[in-house]
């Protein structure tokens, strides 16, 4: 059969599989094991209904993204899908906030290594982390996908035991599951869903890998519901299990719930295994995260918007190992300071603003270009402005602060090239 691909800057070799495999590594770990103890303080016991609206807003946007992704398939996300279809402004202000939000999450990820793996030196093991996946993403994008695909088998494999120990440890609870007087409301169901929402935004990596997707028009939009839908039905198991071994108010009090569900029980002698599946999940987001970041970066660059050396391609492993290696010492320089709570909240909101993007970009596709409802890009703007709006006031001020710098410097550039 003939290469249906496009013409690509970068090594197309990704099939279907493989970007599936990139998509869970990137989900699976982050959610589960780092955001459902802040979304059980929000929300308690209304998390599964957190989670729930999280994968409502995670899913119209995985369609808005895959349709994008099928028209535009090249590197960059919602940055290329605004500068296509709404203009440079929006495309640049979606990328920027890309960067420092995502730059946040690998941070985050990175501590959560650190944390479960040895909390005395969570933050030594954090730098090692960064630096063993840039050495992984810097031998080319088919040696990520096979080292995400390894530690996806072996993070589903802990989940699977640490749902067991938790449902045969004790007896369930299933009132655990009931609302309660105080669980938050309906704004805590919503701030459950953006701290949740975390967790889910690793799809995204499918799209900004599209220059190395082989036949993007028909993978991405198969890879990216696939992998939604694998983490969705994951998280909800998990979370449910949880909440009824121990209840809300314990997994809130706690900054290892899962673990701290286990240890509960009799098979607390498991609890070792959990920490170990937390570290290797999270190393495995981790390792997608950087990947997705340094592509946007590389795009940015391409185009102008971020300085042209950083457009630069390998020769031998064709990645863009400049975008590659600086975005790693900027993680590193952020693990140095950061706060793990602190970045999911900045992370979800910037986030949540770049997929309002890549929606409304959605919303001017043509009818031919279509594969679902107009109307889902429409909920998924107003999903994310809500569920972002609906995130701690230090959270949205900062993700604020950071879009109305980039934009005050765009402003300031256009005027210098007008002058």
């Amino acid at each position: 059969m003939a290469d249906r691909s496009p013409p690509s800057r970068l090594d197309r070799r990704l099939g279907t599989l493989d970007a599936v495999v990139i998509g869970l590594g990137s989900m699976l770990g982050a959610g589960v094991f780092a955001a459902v103890g802040p979304a059980a303080r929000a929300a308690g016991s209304g998390l599964v209904l957190g989670l729930a609206i999280a994968g409502l807003v995670a899913y119209c946007n995985a369609t808005s993204s895959a349709q994008l992704a099928a028209v535009h398939p090249e590197s960059g996300g919602a940055y290329a899908y605004g500068r296509h279809r709404l203009g440079d402004f929006w495309g640049y202000l979606a990328g920027c906030g890309f960067l420092a939000g995502k730059t946040a999450s690998c941070a985050a990820m990175a501590l959560t290594v650190g944390s479960y793996a040895s909390p005395s030196l969570a933050r030594p093991v954090a730098l090692a982390a960064v630096a063993a996946v840039a050495a992984a993403n810097y031998r080319g994008v088919a040696k990520t996908a096979a080292a995400t695909r390894v530690i996806v088998v072996l993070v589903l494999a802990a989940l699977a035991v640490t749902v067991a120990a938790m449902l045969a440890g004790r007896p369930p609870e299933p009132a655990n599951l009931l609302p309660l007087t105080g669980d938050g409301g309906p704004r805590g169901l919503l701030q459950a869903a953006g701290l949740l929402f975390f967790a889910f935004a690793g799809y995204a990596r499918i799209a900004t890998l599209g220059e190395e997707v082989a036949d993007p028009a028909r993978t991405i939009p198969r890879a990216i519901p696939q992998a939604l839908g694998v983490v969705l039905a994951v998280y909800a198991v998990v979370a449910v299990a949880a909440l009824v071994t121990v209840g809300p108010a314990a997994l809130a009090a706690s900054a290892a719930p899962l673990a701290t569900a286990v240890a509960a029980g009799h098979l607390d002698a498991l609890v070792p295994l959990v920490r170990a599946g937390a570290a290797v999940a999270s190393l495995g987001v981790l390792l997608s995260l950087v990947a997705g970041v340094s592509r946007t970066g590389f795009a940015m660059a391409a185009a102008g918007d971020l300085p042209a050396w950083l457009a630069a391609v390998h020769p031998r492993s064709k990645i863009p190992h400049r975008a590659e290696l600086t975005t790693s010492v900027l993680i590193g320089v952020v693990v140095a300071s950061a706060d793990v709570r602190g970045a999911i909240g900045f992370s979800s909101t910037l986030v949540l603003a770049y997929y309002a993007v890549a929606n409304a970009a959605a919303l001017t596709l043509a009818p031919a270009e279509r594969r679902w409802p107009r109307w889902l890009a429409a909920a998924g703007l107003a999903g994310c402005l809500l569920v972002a709006a609906s995130l701690p006031s230090t959270a949205v001020l900062a993700g604020a602060a950071v879009l109305l710098l980039a934009a005050a410097a765009w402003l300031v550039r256009a005027r210098l090239r007008r002058s």
